[in-house]
């Protein structure tokens, strides 16, 4: 049984026509009246806008989806018609099965258990770190060297005198200052001193102010008790 032979096409070759640069006007390219224009707005364009209140399908969108349904449609019918048939297995004969195999030039094994392996290794010993070497800087600079005769000083001899003038100056300011801290403690002791005496003649001063004025208004009272007493005896007599 032949199969049917797949679709082809062939058509013979012919020159390219040479493109024109620009294009013949046609009739939808005439120039119309701007008046009679639709997308024109007219009215007072300060205000809104008046929208339908179904919204109106777009006529270019309307026809795209067309267009695309319609190239699906032919692309889909010709797959179809050109598209073999696919080669069916006749069915096996009596007593016998088909089974699947492999038709490879290298068989492989087969299996449904995975294959494990064991495999061991050892690591080295862990050593210790060496001492890190001493840091020393790199050498700067340039040498130099002198040559020094007998007549050189006794560093230890001849630094004694300014020793004891800087020692002698030490000791007498360490002594001004610990003469002039007791002098400031003196007279601490003397102003806390002349505070409490102050404080303590203030207060007798207001005692005796208090106890004079008790006097006063003692006196005041009994003159009064007085003056009450002298007029109850005119008014009895």
């Amino acid at each position: 049984m032949q199969q049917p032979a797949g679709f082809t096409y062939s058509a013979e070759p012919r020159a390219v026509q040479p493109r024109k640069k620009f294009r013949e006007p046609t009739q939808t390219d005439r120039y119309g009246n701007m008046m009679y224009d639709r997308r024109v707005v007219r009215g007072n364009t300060y205000s809104a806008q008046a929208l339908p209140l179904t919204p109106q399908p777009d006529t270019t969108k309307v026809h795209r989806e067309a267009e695309k349904k319609k190239r699906t449609l032919i692309t889909s019918r010709d797959s179809k018609t050109m598209t073999p048939p696919t080669p069916s297995t006749p069915e096996p004969v009596a007593g016998r099965k088909h089974i699947e195999i492999q038709t490879e030039q290298y068989l492989e094994e087969l299996s449904d258990k995975v294959p494990e392996f064991e495999v061991a290794t050892q690591t080295d010993f862990f050593l210790d770190r060496p001492t890190s070497p001493l840091f020393i800087p790199a050498k700067t600079g340039v040498d130099a060297e002198t040559q020094i005769e007998d007549d050189l000083f006794d560093f230890d001899h001849e630094v004694e005198p300014i020793l004891d003038v800087l020692l002698g100056k030490t000791l007498e300011q360490a002594m001004l200052e610990v003469l002039e801290e007791d002098e400031i403690h003196a007279i601490r002791l003397h102003r806390d001193q002349m505070q409490q005496t102050r404080l303590a003649e203030l207060a007798a001063m207001q005692q005796m102010e208090e106890a004079e004025r008790r006097k006063v208004q003692e006196k005041e009272r009994r003159m009064e008790q007085e003056r009450q007493r002298l007029q109850r005896e005119q008014l009895v007599a």
